[in-house]
């Protein structure tokens, strides 16, 4: 099969990622192989390549936004069978004992695996996925409109929620790419007014269209303080200033897997109740809450496609923010 793999990590100006001819996978007895069909490019993939996190072993094969069909099942399955369409994401596995996932936060346990990380990912013409972390897709959305959704919508609406979005709310979003043009949609179907916080004009002009109220540079202050915020962007610089925007009793989610050192600042800007908390990866049932959403709102996703083989290409478009939405690779 064909693969994109990452064998040392670089800059991705350098190419890191190199194609290779494997062997078809095997799967295990509570696992599936997956033909992938189309695979979403995430700054997290990005972070990968480059070195700011670090898998246990090379080569790895990255991308966690898989949309394909199973081929076949292990021994041990039950509940899916060859010729279904599934998603794999972020979260591969988990332990399945620990207090975290026996509590409803599998999404902390310590022993979990995730997708393009720990196990080979989608951008290749098979992967393995364990079963029961599988998510099934709904049948109006197709493939390309899916693979966004595997990610940066499952985590934008897991952010949503941990910052405290209510119906009507005064919302901020802090970068304006392949997550935030999806949280964009879910805030404005529940009826918020969203105001975007990007450098780009291009992503502000995207997020006009997409309904925000307005738009603006961080350092820019909107015309009313915000009852919540996300902020989607790698930047520890900017919590200090996306504080000063939120009112008493606001939340600050920091939607990032990786974020700069946040510098000191002064206690005023943390005081009155606000809370600052991070937003780590996502649940299992966070995915079926959002792709049921998802179908029903119905949500939009902004695509730019790839050929596999440009894999390094849409690493370098995304990092260099060269497109609106996301990039997804068409898998042969």
């Amino acid at each position: 099969m064909k693969a994109m793999q990452l064998f040392i990590p670089q800059v991705v100006e350098a190419a890191p990622l190199a194609a290779m001819d494997l062997p078809v996978p095997e799967p295990q007895a509570s696992q599936v192989l997956v033909r992938v069909s189309v695979c979403g490019v995430c700054h997290t993939d990005l972070h990968t390549v480059e070195g700011e996190l670090t898998p246990p072993s090379y080569p790895i094969t990255p991308g966690h936004q898989v949309v394909g069909v199973i081929e076949y099942v292990g021994s041990a399955v039950s509940g899916w069978q060859p010729g279904q369409r599934v998603g794999l994401p972020w979260l591969g596995s988990t332990c399945g004992v620990c207090k975290y996932c026996q509590t409803g936060q599998e999404n902390l346990c310590p022993q979990a695996r995730f997708t393009g990380l720990h196990t080979n990912g989608g951008y290749a013409q098979y992967c393995l996925a364990q079963a029961d972390f599988l998510l099934p897709l709904p049948d109006t959305i197709d493939d390309l409109q899916a693979a966004p959704l595997l990610c940066a919508g499952i985590i934008g609406y897991r952010s949503l929620k941990l910052a405290g979005v209510t119906p009507g709310c005064r919302l901020g979003l802090f970068g304006f790419g392949a997550s935030a043009h999806l949280a964009i949609q879910v805030a404005r179907f529940w009826g918020c007014e969203v105001f975007i916080f990007t450098r780009s004009s291009g992503h502000r002009q995207h997020a006009r269209e997409l309904g925000a109220a307005w738009t603006g540079g961080a350092e820019d202050h909107p015309p009313h303080l915000l009852d919540c915020a996300v902020s989607f962007a790698p930047a520890g610089q900017l919590v200090p200033l996306i504080l000063e925007k939120l009112r008493p009793g606001g939340t600050l989610a920091l939607n990032a897997v990786y974020l700069s050192d946040i510098p000191t600042f002064p206690y005023p800007l943390l005081y009155g109740e606000r809370t600052l908390r991070s937003v780590a990866n996502a649940t299992r049932q966070d995915g079926y809450e959002f792709l049921k959403l998802a179908a029903e709102i119905p949500l939009k996703s902004t695509v730019v496609t790839y050929p596999l083989n440009q894999a390094n290409q849409a690493l370098l478009d995304l990092k260099h923010s060269r497109f609106n939405g996301e990039a997804v690779l068409q898998i042969p």
